[in-house]
């Protein structure tokens, strides 16, 4: 046996080594890249950048303006809840 490799009847055989795999390394890698740049193509539609801001421009208009009332409260709901909805959009690996 010589290094990683055995040699039977003229064929080199890989035998397991303690190094860990470059090749699923980089694999991981790639797929962790292909990720970062996917959640950014997707925050930089237009549709979600409409919405995020519509919906930012409205909790900020509850808090401007006070809240005063059991509707003011659930319109902040509703408005917080709308953004977190956009941002779980971008966090979320959903396949296109």
């Amino acid at each position: 046996m010589t290094g990683n490799n055995e040699r039977v009847a003229g064929w080199a055989l890989a035998t397991p080594s303690s190094r860990p795999n470059a090749t699923s390394e980089a694999a991981r890698r790639r797929i962790a890249s292909d990720a970062g740049r996917s959640r950014l193509a997707r925050a930089l539609r237009v549709e979600w950048l409409g919405q995020t801001a519509a919906s930012t421009c409205w909790i900020a208009s509850m808090l401007t303006y006070g809240i005063s009332s059991s509707g003011d409260w659930l319109q902040l709901f509703a408005a917080s809840a709308w953004l977190l909805a956009n941002i779980a959009s971008i966090v979320t690996a959903e396949a296109d």
